[in-house]
């Protein structure tokens, strides 16, 4: 019987006073730390991961699992551990003062600090630090190998020596001297020209002959150094623009370029034994090269070449290249002109060549052969515009967007061992095609939006025909029609899996039969989201994986794991025992295995388990093919989070992050066995500092809102509270938090919305309700749930009634705009990338990715269900911009103009209504930036007017400039407004 796991972190004790505890500034957020990336060596012995301050040098830690060695090495980051568990392999980035220096001066890329490598042998102390490092490669599966490579060198600095004066004054009589003979010769000249009839500054014609055009200058290749990790043996190798590992590190491939100054010197590829040391030459004499592919065993290579004699030609053709040792030189694998199969297709030199597990297939990508543009035509004399068509599968903007993507669009085709034939396996009828058996397989799953496209205007998952595809000759079937999502193909290729949305259940087509059997079809729970409450067809809760040999497919419910026939014969079995239904808890596997996606038999299953009434995690373990067994004495869960599991590759040891709301994220080992998780131990523990400032407590609340259901949130309060005061409260709120409970939340300067450890630092209560909604009425629905919530806190005598805000990001911004339509109970409000007039957002495009919001309104997150011809009424209802008369409370708009979410101008038509009616109102627009800011000096600037916005409103503080009077435009980046005025809100 497998046992549970249960794990709580321990609890920091602190013997500081909450009296003598600071609130946070908004100083504290560059130094405030987070375990960056985690790696574990084969044997579970060393962990390598990073702390990273927000902003800074980050620190690179070596420790054991057992927590008997640690090493720190400033700045270092991208770490490797060798295969053999011998070495690591890391980069050192150059301090952050030196590269922030540099950008002051404006220093050129070539003039920048650079990254080091560092090389530290486990076990050991001393570093070996390799400077000016451009990048660096080990194989995969492969140990005892290092390749890096070097950045350019600095140019030449020295200056000349400074004569004496006895050697400038003779320098100085020289000049003098040629000065005067060539003025003698200007004299002579003159004369010679008037007895000619020429002008003095004619020169006579000369017959020269045409000079030979020398080579487009390219940026040359740089010095990449080989080394033996054991022996310490280096070799060199001049002018590398690329260079490819095979898994094992048994194969070497280097990619050189030419010279410029050597015009006998030409690009080469160079074949490197790594045991032996022989060099052949693969190719020679090409423009570019890209899209290398090694077999498993490092045997065969594969890539694609463009060799045009013409180097400007406006249009380059890449051909498919082979070698493997033992031939002169590569061979022609395929071209435009070999394809045959498709007309007006050529290689494509944007796919990522690859071979299948056994080498025996080839896999490649085909491309459109498309029309240059027109040299000839002079762009300031030729119309630019976008024509936008009703019969477009995907409006301009979209196309836009994706244009990129699509010209190096790839269609997949492959050729086999033994034969130059190119078979194409996909193209515009069916775009991606998924092979099975890690390309071993005889099947394909091919998919096609092809017929559904117009439609994704408005509806939010494209739907798609699936299609069974023969590798060996290309030939394909239609399996299966509007199918929305979820499909894959199994392991083998035994079988097709898709989810039918209108059904709700999972279904499989059997290749060899071609029969389709809903294999769910006897589970009475339902296998779909059932809380979605968008006016569309609900989503699954999800696969889980496959069984490797196509035995079994596991499916997730809200609570617990099925175990389903593909084939449709045996019964489902809960392999949870429906414990997770019975207990509240939802069971969710992990994925140990970094090479497998595929439950093994006998595997030991590590499952997440999450308690849908308290929010805590813990972790149980059972055996695949056996039933989970719960021992009723030991806690599942505890008021912990449990974050991403790392597993060793050859032994049980593991590390995963845990945290809680009042310890960070850290890092801890342990081990798997078949009873459960052992030995968890804490490897990290950051910010230390926490325990000088006044932190936060959370509380799960429960109500019933305004509509008589219960509802559920978050109540956040300072560490240092006191129930005889009275406290000013921001509520936020998006969708539904309170899942969140034990999650921690780090001091940051904010991107958009409220930063909950610091407010509460600065003695405020924070609010995060759940939200409800109800088709057609996602205004009213944050109504229901907002006001109620504030209803049951402010009966408590330590809030304060009067100083109660809201405040919102995106959907949320939106709902904040609406609300304070409706309500005068809130003292301030914010509103981030708000839509105030959704008529106007309703047909508008998300600038991000180009495509329509209609889908948004009538199928998504919006939740009108309608069109505005169908209900107008509806998109009137819940647009604030309608209700603008009825605002009461001082406003905060924060909308960027780069915004690819949320039209911009929604920001500024609710600005625009406010302003015409004399309420109080604020737009913060900053330059350039998107939804959410991404820039540091931006995201502090919001962080410091937020605060001081509720300050002011919340506890009386004095007014800033920006707020009191503003900023005008002539003094834009000369002030900022920041500072105080004499004014206190009332």
């Amino acid at each position: 019987m497998k046992q549970v796991f249960f794990l709580l972190g321990a609890i920091c004790v602190s013997f500081i006073s909450f009296s003598q505890k600071k609130p946070l500034d908004h100083s504290v957020y560059d130094g405030w730390q987070s375990i960056g990336e985690r790696v574990i060596s084969n044997d579970g012995k060393y962990v390598v991961y990073t702390i990273n301050p927000q902003e800074g040098d980050a620190t690179l830690v070596i420790q054991t699992s057992d927590n008997s060695y640690k090493k720190e090495i400033a700045r270092g980051y991208n770490a490797t551990i060798s295969e053999d568990n011998r070495f690591v392999v890391f980069r050192i980035k150059p301090f952050f003062k030196d590269t922030r220096e540099a950008k002051i001066k404006k220093n050129t890329p070539d003039q920048m600090p650079k990254d080091s490598l560092g090389i530290i042998e486990l076990g050991k102390d001393s570093v070996l630090k390799i400077a000016r490092v451009k990048s660096y490669k080990t194989p995969e599966k492969g140990s005892g190998w290092l390749a890096y490579q070097l950045d350019k060198a600095l140019p030449e600095t020295a200056k000349p020596a400074q004569p004496d004066s006895l050697t400038k004054l003779n320098n100085l009589l020289h000049m003098a001297d040629s000065l005067v003979r060539v003025a003698d010769s200007l004299r002579n000249k003159a004369a010679e020209a008037k007895t000619n009839g020429l002008s003095v500054l004619q020169t006579p014609k000369k017959e020269t002959k045409p000079a030979s055009k020398p080579d487009e200058t390219i940026e040359e290749g740089t010095e990449l150094v080989t080394r033996n990790l054991s022996t310490g043996e280096e070799k060199k190798y001049k002018l590398v623009s690329d260079y490819y590992f095979s898994k094992k590190g048994n194969t070497l491939i280097i990619e050189t370029t030419r010279k410029n100054s050597d015009s006998l010197s030409k690009a080469t590829i160079v074949w490197v034994n790594t045991s032996t040391g022989k060099l052949d030459t693969v190719m020679k004499k090409f423009n570019d090269a890209k899209s290398y592919a090694l077999d498993e065993e490092g045997n065969q290579l594969a890539f694609v070449a463009e060799r045009d004699s013409v180097t400007k030609a406006l249009q380059k053709f890449y051909k498919l290249w082979y070698y493997k040792p033992g031939m002169d030189s590569a061979q022609l694998k395929g071209d435009r002109n070999t394809i045959g199969v498709v007309k007006g297709l050529t290689i494509s030199p944007d796919y990522n060549n690859n071979f299948s597990k056994n080498g025996k297939q080839l896999f490649t990508g085909l491309t459109p052969v498309r029309q240059p543009k027109d040299t000839t035509l002079v762009d300031f004399e030729t119309a630019r515009l976008d024509i936008w068509n009703y019969q477009d599968d995907y409006l301009q903007p979209q196309q836009l967007v994706q244009l990129n993507n699509e010209l190096k669009r790839s269609w997949l085709a492959v050729i086999h061992e033994g034969d130059n034939k190119i078979i194409p396996l996909a193209d515009e009828n069916c775009e991606s095609v998924s092979v099975s058996d890690e390309g071993n397989g005889l099947y394909a799953l091919g998919r096609s939006s092809k017929g559904y496209r117009i439609q994704q205007q408005w509806e939010q998952s494209g739907l798609e025909k699936l299609y069974l595809v023969n590798t060996q000759d290309g030939s394909r079937k239609l399996v299966a029609e509007k199918i929305r999502g979820a499909e894959n193909i199994s392991p083998k290729g035994k079988f097709f899996l898709w989810y039918d949305s209108k059904k709700r259940h999972w279904f499989t087509y059997n290749i060899a039969t071609g029969a389709t059997v809903n294999i769910t079809a006897s589970i009475k729970v339902p296998l779909f989201d059932e809380e979605d409450d968008h006016p569309d067809d609900p989503p699954p809760h999800g696969l889980m994986a496959w069984h490797q040999d196509d035995k079994y497919v596991y499916i997730y419910d809200k609570y617990d794991i099925w175990q389903c026939d593909p084939a449709g014969v045996a019964v489902p079995v809960c392999i949870t025992n429906s414990i997770g239904r019975k207990k509240g808890y939802t069971f969710r596997h992990n994925f140990l295995d970094r090479e497998n996606r595929f439950v093994k038999d006998s595997e030991n299953l590590l499952l997440d388990v999450f308690d849908n009434k308290e929010k805590g995690w813990g972790w149980v373990t059972m055996q695949q093919g056996n039933s989970l067994v719960l021992d009723e004495s030991i806690p599942v869960t505890n008021p912990v989070v449990l974050g991403a599991v790392v597993k060793a590759k050859n032994t049980d040891v593991l590390v995963y992050g845990q945290q809680s709301p009042s310890v960070s994220p850290n890092l801890y080992s342990a081990r798997l066995t078949a009873s459960g998780i052992k030995q968890p131990l804490q490897l990290s523990s950051i910010n230390p500092q926490q325990s000088n400032y006044n932190w936060y407590t959370v509380e799960l609340r429960k109500w019933k809102m305004l509509d008589g259901k219960m509802s559920e949130g978050l109540l956040f309060k300072p560490e240092n509270f006191d129930s005889t005061k009275k406290y000013p409260i921001i509520f936020y709120f998006y969708e539904r938090n309170a899942n969140t409970r034990y999650n921690y939340r780090t001091p940051a300067p904010s991107a958009s919305t409220v930063n909950i450890a610091y407010f509460t630092s600065n003695g405020y209560l924070v609010f995060d309700p759940n939200i409800y909604y109800k088709n057609g009425e996602p205004g009213e629905s944050a109504y229901n749930s907002v006001v109620s919530a504030a209803d049951m806190l402010k009966k408590y005598k330590w809030v304060d009634s009067t100083k109660m805000a809201i405040q919102g990001q995106s959907w949320g911004g939106y709902q904040v705009a609406y609300l304070v339509t409706r309500t005068g109970m809130f003292a301030a409000a914010g509103a981030g990338a708000p839509v105030a007039n959704m008529t106007s957002a309703y047909g508008g495009i998300r600038w991000g990715t180009g495509i329509s919001r209609q889908f948004q309104y009538e199928k998504s997150q919006t939740r009108i269900g309608y069109t505005p011809w169908q209900r107008l009424d509806l998109y009137i209802k819940n647009s604030p911009l309608f209700h603008a008369d009825k605002v009461t409370t001082p406003l905060l708009i924060t909308h960027n103009d780069a915004d690819g979410a949320v039209p911009w101008w929604q920001g500024i038509e609710y600005f625009s209504a406010l302003k015409r009616l004399g309420k109080k109102v604020w737009l913060l627009e900053y330059n350039g930036e998107d939804h959410n800011l991404v820039e540091r000096r931006n995201r502090k600037d919001l962080s410091v007017r937020l605060g001081q916005f509720f300050d002011y409103y919340l506890k009386g503080a004095p007014a800033p400039v920006w707020i009191k009077d503003g900023v005008p435009a002539t003094s834009k980046g000369i002030e900022w407004g920041l500072g105080t005025g004499e004014k206190k809100a009332f």
